[in-house]
C-alpha cells in the first residue's frame, strides 16, 4: 500500500467569476494593440485612428490628429518601429457654459507600428496638415519592383 501526503487544496482552483471576461479583455488588446477601456473609472483611452498601405515605392502612414499643433507631435524610427507620440491639451476653462456631456478626449497617447524590413530609415518623412499627420516610408532601391517587358518569339512555321 502506498501513502500519499494529504494536500487540501490539490484539484482545486480559485473560483474568478469574472475570467471570462478578463480573456476577453486581454485578446480585444491583443488585437487592436492598446487597451479597449482604462481600469480606473472606465473611461475610454484617446488613440489616433492610423491608415498604413503600400505603393509602389513606399509605404504611406496616415494618422488622425485633430486639433492638435505640430510641435506636440514627436514622430521617430528605433529599430524597424515607427513610434508616433503626442499629447492633445484641453483648451482654455470655459467658466460661462453648464455642461452636461463632454465627449472630447485629451492627453497623451503612443502609437508603435512594426516596420517592413525594406524600408529606408534615412529617407523617412512626415507632414502634418489639416489634423491628419502623413508619414512616408520610402522603400530600399534593390527592393522596388522592376517592371520587365516580356517579348514573344515566333515559331518557324514547317513548309509542308
Amino acid at each position: 500500500m502506498v501513502l500519499e501526503r494529504w494536500r487540501p487544496r490539490w484539484g482545486l482552483t480559485t473560483w474568478r467569476p469574472f475570467r471570462e471576461l478578463e480573456d476577453w479583455q486581454r485578446q480585444m488588446e491583443d488585437f487592436f494593440g492598446r487597451p479597449i477601456w482604462k481600469p480606473d473609472g472606465g473611461e475610454k483611452a484617446w488613440m489616433p485612428a492610423v491608415d498604413i498601405f503600400e505603393k509602389d515605392d513606399k509605404f504611406i502612414v496616415k494618422a488622425e490628429l485633430p486639433g492638435m499643433k505640430e510641435e506636440d507631435i514627436d514622430v521617430s524610427v528605433v529599430g524597424d518601429t515607427l513610434n508616433i507620440k503626442g499629447e492633445r491639451k484641453t483648451e482654455s476653462e470655459v467658466k460661462d457654459e453648464d455642461y452636461y456631456r463632454c465627449e472630447r478626449s485629451y492627453g497623451s497617447f503612443h502609437r508603435s507600428i512594426g516596420l517592413p524590413s525594406d524600408v529606408d530609415p534615412s529617407k523617412i518623412e512626415a507632414n502634418y496638415e489639416d489634423g491628419v499627420l502623413e508619414v512616408s516610408l520610402p522603400k530600399l532601391a534593390e527592393v522596388k519592383p522592376k517592371k520587365v517587358t516580356v517579348s514573344a518569339r515566333k515559331r518557324a512555321t514547317k513548309a509542308a
